[in-house]
C-alpha cells in the first residue's frame, strides 16, 4: 500500500470539550503520523467554501455555522493506506452506526456533531490539504 498524505479535521465540539490529544492518540495508535497541524478559527465564508460541495444539500447552512461556530483543528495525517485508515478509525458519519473504539462511536454528540472530518478520496485529500496548507507547513 502506497504512503498517502490526508486532512483531518477535528470539529468543534470536540474542540469544546478540549479532546484533541484524545483524537491525536487514536491516529498515531492506528500508525498514522501528524505531518502539519494548527488551531484555527473559520469564518463562515471559508467554512462555505470548504463545504461547498455541499451547497445545495439542506444541511450546508447549518454546517458551515457549525464549523465557524468555535475553533477546529486542522491536520494532515500520512501513512500506508492513510484516507481508508482514517475513514476507518473515524467510524460511521453517525455515531450509533460506528464500530465500538472509533472516534465518533467514542466521542461524537450526533450526525451533526460528529467531532471528525476526514478526506474521502486522493483527489478531495489534495484538495483539501492544500486549502489549509501550504507546502512548507508539511513537514512529515
Amino acid at each position: 500500500m502506497a504512503i498517502e498524505r490526508t486532512l483531518s479535521i477535528i470539529k468543534p465540539d470536540a474542540t469544546n470539550r478540549n479532546l484533541t490529544g484524545k483524537i491525536n492518540a487514536k491516529f498515531e495508535d492506528a500508525g498514522l503520523r501528524i505531518v502539519a497541524q494548527k488551531r484555527i478559527k473559520l469564518s463562515m465564508e471559508q467554512a462555505g467554501k470548504f463545504y461547498e460541495v455541499h451547497a445545495a444539500r439542506p444541511f450546508y447552512g447549518e454546517l458551515c455555522e457549525f464549523m465557524a461556530s468555535a475553533p477546529v483543528v486542522v491536520q494532515v495525517l500520512e501513512g500506508e493506506g492513510a484516507i481508508a485508515k482514517n475513514r476507518e478509525v473515524m467510524g460511521a458519519t453517525n455515531p450509533k452506526d460506528a464500530a465500538a473504539g472509533t472516534i465518533r462511536a467514542d466521542f461524537a454528540l450526533s450526525v451533526g456533531e460528529n467531532s471528525v472530518h476526514g478526506s474521502d478520496a486522493p483527489d478531495t485529500a489534495a484538495q483539501e490539504i492544500a486549502y489549509f496548507f501550504s507546502g512548507l507547513e508539511l513537514v512529515g
